[in-house]
């Protein structure tokens, strides 16, 4: 049985672009255990640290030299073959989405998942998912669908309802691109139950949630995404404009600050500047 697959990070696509706000808004001390007298061994023993693993070795490489690790798995590729394919097909399509050649990574992830036994389910989830979101990166949300679909069955027939609760996030993102939002607010719920530790199933559904007019609900995912994640510039955004459609501009303006202040010069940083100067100023007496 191949080793569990590292899941790698791709290209994430936000939900939905930031848009206009007319259009959205010391306990006590615990007891010391007790200290505990260890026999002296006898003897120590070196043991040499075993060197990385080639699968290892070539999606370090995939960080710092895409082209290299890409040259390197397809030689690897070269003779290999059936499951022995997985792991190089795995770092090429890494490498490939390190290049920007997203097409070709998610055929490659695509082959790799292939090339996996049918047993091996929740491999086989992971490979289609990272197929899935190289196709959402390039803007084919409906292939990136398909893989996900199938990747989302493997997970729950691997019986991991954690990786089914991930893969459905990446599912509602296609899913809103389709402009399927009955079909995306299931994915999030299925999402939130499946994965409920999950902050980015949280504030999606927070966006989905704001998107349709339910603020009330909007607000109580927020608050649950920024609890799960406390420091996050997209989830300070989030909950600013959800504040400020629900007409509380001095939470909104907390909101967009926080924002500024933890990630200067990022777009949500920008984009929270933005939503500042539509606001004004606070007129309020108190207003600081």
């Amino acid at each position: 049985m191949a080793p569990p697959l590292i899941l790698t990070s791709l290209i994430l696509l936000p939900l939905f672009a930031p848009v206009g706000l007319a259009q959205v808004g010391p306990g006590p001390a615990l007891p010391q255990a007790p200290l505990e007298i260890k026999r002296k061994p006898d003897r120590v023993i070196d043991t040499p640290a075993l060197p990385p693993s080639r699968i290892t070795q070539c999606l370090t490489l995939a960080r710092s030299d895409p082209a290299g690790a890409a040259e390197q798995a397809e030689t690897w590729l070269e003779t290999a073959t059936g499951s022995a394919r997985i792991e190089p097909g795995h770092c090429l399509g890494v490498a490939l989405t390190g290049l920007g050649q997203l097409g070709e990574a998610e055929a490659a992830f695509l082959a790799a998942r292939d090339d996996t036994p049918a047993m091996e389910r929740a491999n086989r989830a992971r490979l289609g998912t990272m197929a899935g979101n190289a196709a959402l990166a390039a803007g084919s949300p409906e292939r990136a669908l398909a893989a996900l679909d199938a990747a989302h069955g493997e997970a729950l027939g691997a019986g991991n309802p954690n990786l089914a609760g991930e893969i459905s996030i990446d599912r509602a993102r296609a899913l809103v691109l389709l402009k399927r939002e009955g079909d995306a607010a299931a994915a999030l719920a299925s999402a939130r139950t499946n994965a409920p530790e999950n902050p980015a199933g949280w504030l999606l559904s927070a966006t989905l949630s704001r998107r349709q007019g339910n603020l009330a609900e909007a607000q109580a995912q927020i608050e649950l995404a920024a609890q799960l994640l406390p420091v996050d510039p997209e989830i300070g955004l989030e909950a600013g404009v959800i504040a400020a459609l629900a007409g509380r501009d001095d939470a909104a303006r907390r909101s967009f600050q926080s924002v500024v202040r933890a990630a200067p010069g990022s777009p949500a940083a920008k984009a929270a500047q933005g939503y500042l100067d539509q606001l004004g100023p606070d007129t309020t007496p108190s207003g600081r």
